[in-house]
C-alpha cells in the first residue's frame, strides 16, 4: 500500500509531504496506481525545482517506493499550488482505487517530516 502524507501549518501552507510503498494493484511494471502516483510526485517536485525559486530537500529510495520532499525555506504561491495539486490528484486517485492500494493522511505543523 501507498502512504501519502502532507504537513501543513497550522494556517494551511503546505510545508511538505512524504510518499511511502508500493500499491500493489498490478504487477511490477503494471501497476497503474504506483505509476501514476510516482508520474504525480515526480511532476511536482520537478515542477517546484524549475518553476520557482523555492528552497527544498529531497530523499528518496526507488526501491523502498519512498519520496520525502520538504520547504526549507517559506513557499511562495507557486510552490503551494504545485502541492496543493498533488494533494488533489493522490486524493482523487484514493477515492477512485479505494484504501487498500492508497492512504492519504494530512498532518499538522507539530508532526515531523
Amino acid at each position: 500500500m501507498i502512504k501519502a502524507i502532507f504537513y501543513r501549518k497550522s494556517d494551511g501552507t503546505y510545508k511538505g509531504f512524504s510518499i511511502s510503498g508500493h500499491a500493489m494493484f498490478g504487477k511490477y511494471g503494471k501497476d497503474i496506481v504506483c505509476s501514476a502516483v510516482s508520474v504525480l510526485a515526480i511532476n511536482t517536485v520537478n515542477s517546484i525545482d524549475c518553476l520557482t525559486d523555492n528552497q527544498f530537500d529531497v530523499e528518496e529510495d526507488e526501491d523502498g517506493g519512498l519520496l520525502k520532499f520538504k520547504f526549507t525555506s517559506e513557499p511562495d504561491k507557486k510552490g503551494q499550488l504545485l502541492i496543493e495539486s498533488l494533494a488533489l490528484g493522490i486524493t482523487d486517485i484514493k477515492e477512485e482505487y479505494g484504501d487498500k492500494y492508497l492512504k492519504v493522511k494530512f498532518k499538522d505543523k507539530s508532526e515531523t517530516l
